[in-house]
């Protein structure tokens, strides 16, 4: 603590994080499960990428984005677990304010991309499956780039905001945050002024991040059904399913762990609860993507093969 600017007050310059257990004798142990987590997460998702990289079959605006997820994937895992494993090391944790405040607002600027990237994906197999004559016009490359980065943009002021808001807020007594890495509930426990603003911020950015693009891509969904069940052959209906079924199944894993962290914003209290859904929202999840999107996918499989084996692809 030092004197800070508001008359005799002193201001919090460090926060000091529980982590995920304050048992010595179970730290090595999650260490070693949380490394392994790491290193199969950014192995996994660099392993898409080298395979929509180097199999022409996949050079298309659905592995375009699946790709763009990936990246996200290890930049989203990288901005919480290597320093959580660096405190499991430590035996303890203390965080600057500001690499506080920093990894906040990364990781709901990531955790936000993540979110309407997802939503763009569910257009673009809309319009793969409901309007396919006219799908190779409406999802050409610049359009492609354009969605990506109107995510982008949208993440970045809501994660701005949230980071300004929670900057201005008065940091004087205890700063013990009961979690393993800095998130925006936990914090508000330990403000010694009013959070209600903040409050509600985060539950329009919830709005705004999370319900809209859940309604998009249930309204994309209920298009693309409609469409398939129309499609007279069993096989051409299981094929257009297919297509859908990996993205439907890293949308229910991502915002269900997602509304399990934000949506229960009557309590802000932070408990081990909460740290187990935070594991769900930012390990789990980046770590299935690429075997849910790798499991029925023959192209994804074959072009891991030529990647791992260093043949090259077919002519």
């Amino acid at each position: 603590m030092e004197p800070g600017a508001w008359g005799n007050r002193t201001t919090v310059t460090e926060f000091i994080l529980l982590g995920l257990t304050e048992n010595i004798r179970l730290q090595p142990i999650l260490f070693v499960i949380f490394l392994f987590a790491y290193v199969v997460t950014v192995g996994g998702n660099l392993s898409i990428l080298a395979a929509i990289f180097v199999e022409p079959k996949l050079h298309t605006p659905m592995y375009y984005f699946l790709g763009n997820l990936s990246l996200l994937d290890i930049r989203c895992i990288t901005v919480t677990v290597p320093p959580m494993l660096a405190c499991l090391l430590d035996h303890q944790c203390r965080v600057p304010y500001a690499a506080c405040i920093s990894q906040l607002f990364f990781f709901h600027l990531l955790a936000g991309v993540d979110c309407h990237l997802l939503t763009a994906m569910a257009y673009d197999r809309y319009l793969a499956i409901c309007q396919p004559l006219t799908y190779s016009t409406h999802m050409r490359r610049e359009v492609q780039g354009a969605l990506v980065g109107i995510c982008c943009t949208i993440s970045f002021i809501n994660a701005l905001t949230h980071t300004v808001a929670i900057s201005v807020l008065d940091f004087c007594g205890p700063n013990v945050v009961n979690h393993f890495y800095c998130d925006l509930p936990p914090l508000f426990q330990l403000s010694c002024s009013s959070t209600h603003v903040n409050g509600q911020l985060l539950f329009v950015g919830a709005t705004f991040m999370g319900v809209f693009p859940m309604i998009l891509i249930s309204v994309s969904y209920a298009h693309v059904t409609a469409a398939v069940l129309r499609i007279r052959s069993a096989e051409g209906r299981k094929k257009a399913f297919s297509t859908c079924g990996s993205h439907l199944t890293v949308v229910c894993i991502f915002y269900g762990t997602g509304f399990f962290s934000y949506m229960h914003l009557g309590s802000v209290s932070a408990s081990d609860k909460d740290k187990g859904i935070g594991i769900l929202n930012t390990i789990l999840s980046p770590m299935l993507n690429p075997v849910i999107y790798s499991l029925r996918n023959p192209d994804v499989q074959g072009a891991l093969k030529r990647v791992l084996t260093g043949k090259p692809p077919p002519e």
